[in-house]
């Protein structure tokens, strides 16, 4: 059912002027963007959908009323045109190992490709453990083994006890330590940790789904990997098959897989692997919203600070349980959006600027794989001379208790950890470690794409201090990715108030600071991205 008043009030006060001039954070304010911007109106944000771009001119009508600055000439949007890779239905996938045919849907997942639309590849393949490649960590599982023009068959993860934020990183890169040892495919064996927590039956069922990416210079759709063709999760008798004549078993390569440390090794698999698939692709347009605060000082201004939240979220889908259909994202993440722009407002009227310029960013498609952060990391909107020196991103903070703490994920890694402190401190609250080590959420939202191209960053949510695990906790096993996550959740307005403020606070003193945030010494991502740049000093 549509909400019509609770829209006409958020319209209502997008149009009202400001009284105020002082920094202040209004829970009505907030409350009335949220409002907006999760309202059955829009659809769920899905990009490339109208909803989304309704709430595209939400947000940049916001920007101009603060009279703030375009990023891009004469406009409020970066363009952004997505593809969308789907199989054709016409021409069923299929998996055929050593002779064998497995029908994708069944212990075969393929999902489309968008590069070529149809493709026979065949190919010897060869296991490589868990596929991972790292100079500084020293871990080559391609060590003694000959990949090129072969499908190189991947357990999913990292081994057991390897550090969470390493280990992520290291997994979502297998796709390229294939391609440099000169695969043509990646084969995904899914790893009993991954089982545990996510059935085969849904992991199946996810490869249904399109496979977005935007269309690049070339009008192709970007990937990381263009020399992987062909890829494909299997599972009990598919990856049997695989393993057939090896004298190694799926059941002793888990076995090995599930100890701690485990890392089972490479080796060749006798089938011949031929995969076939056929794809349709669609494009649809979208674009990321951004606006710039000029700096203060002109020693600093030419530095920017991003301050970002995704803007879309999962749209319409029939397939939702109950009659509700619409996901409108309410914590996930319109209360991210809201804050940002409760922040903006601060800055535009709250008196002196901040010495060194900012810019806000709403983005698209980051539910579909941080696509619109990707695409403004690959494609910067800063002038000649311009440098963005930290990111902040601003990704589903739980607003139904009175936080006494927050999380930056990633502040262990640069200056910016102490500069978040501080703030965090002065506005009243503290700064708590990662409470979730195991979940690798550094690697998992929009800043991670700009600490690919070497930017310090840091990701930040409410705390699990008092009520924070229990709130956080339930929201994720009842309303995460639900149509239940809707405006009428038990919303605490002052506590959203809070937040904006809290970060209001920390991305002041980054703009302030009189150093640029730099990774620290002998990080991992510091060294991984940004190897060329000066490092400061490793905390004791």
């Amino acid at each position: 059912m549509f909400r019509r008043l609770p829209v006409l009030a958020s319209l209502l006060a997008l149009s009202a002027p400001a009284l105020a001039q002082e920094a202040t954070f209004s829970p009505d304010a907030i409350r009335s963007d949220i409002t907006f911007l999760s309202d059955d109106l829009l659809e769920g944000r899905d990009a490339g959908t109208r909803g989304y771009d309704i709430a595209a001119r939400f947000v940049a009508a916001r920007f101009t009323a603060l009279g703030l600055q375009q990023a891009v000439k004469d406009s409020w949007y970066q363009p952004v045109t997505l593809a969308l890779a789907d199989l054709d239905k016409a021409t069923p996938a299929a998996l055929t190992i050593g002779g064998q045919r497995f029908a994708n849907g069944g212990e075969v997942a393929i999902s489309g490709f968008g590069r070529e639309t149809k493709q026979s590849i065949a190919a010897q393949a060869i296991f490589v453990g868990y596929g991972l490649q790292s100079d500084r960590e020293k871990i080559d599982d391609y060590a003694g083994l000959d990949l090129r023009g072969k499908y190189a068959v991947v357990l999913s993860g990292s081994p057991v006890g390897m550090p969470s934020e390493v280990g992520a990183h290291l997994a979502a890169e297998k796709g390229l330590a294939a391609q440099k040892a000169g695969a043509i495919g990646l084969i995904t064996i899914p790893s009993p940790s991954l089982l545990a927590r996510m059935p085969w039956e849904k992991l199946r069922d996810r490869s249904n789904d399109p496979v977005v990416s935007w269309l690049d210079a070339q009008g192709q759709p970007y990937v990381r990997t263009p020399a992987i063709r062909g890829s494909a999760s299997v599972n009990g008798p598919a990856a049997d098959a695989l393993l057939a004549g090896s004298g190694r078993t799926l059941a002793a390569i888990m076995k090995e897989a599930a100890k701690k440390g485990g890392r089972p090794k490479g080796f060749a698999l006798k089938p011949l692997v031929t995969l076939e698939r056929a794809s349709t692709v669609r494009t649809a347009p979208s674009a990321n919203v951004l606006a710039v605060l000029p700096g203060s000082d002109p020693a600093l201004a030419h530095e920017y600070v991003l301050l970002m939240a995704h803007l879309d979220h999962n749209g319409v889908k029939d397939s939702a349980k109950g009659a509700d259909k619409i996901y409108n994202g309410a914590m996930d993440n319109a209360s991210g959006t809201a804050t940002m722009l409760a922040v903006a407002r601060a800055f535009a009227q709250g008196g002196a600027r901040p010495k060194r310029s900012i810019v806000f960013a709403a983005v698209t498609a980051e539910e579909d794989g941080l696509l619109g952060s990707q695409y403004l990391a690959k494609n910067p909107v800063l002038p000649a001379g311009g440098k963005l020196v930290g990111v902040v991103n601003l990704d589903m903070p739980i607003l139904t208790y009175d936080f006494a703490d927050v999380v930056a994920f990633g502040a262990e890694h640069s200056t910016l950890g102490p500069i978040v402190d501080r703030a965090a401190r002065a506005a009243g609250v503290t700064l708590s470690p990662d409470p979730l080590p195991a979940e690798g959420l550094f690697t998992r939202s929009d800043h991670y794409r700009f600490v690919q191209e070497g930017v310090p960053s840091v990701f930040l949510m409410t705390g699990f201090a008092g009520p924070g695990k229990a709130a956080f906790e339930h929201f994720l096993k009842t309303n995460y990715h639900q149509p239940s996550d809707q405006v009428d959740l038990p919303f605490d307005w002052n506590a959203a108030a809070k937040f904006a403020r809290v970060n209001y606070a920390i991305a002041r003193e980054i703009a302030d600071a009189a150093e640029a945030p730099r990774w620290y010494a002998h990080d991992f991502f510091g060294d991984a991205f940004a190897g060329d740049q000066p490092k400061a000093p490793a905390p004791r």
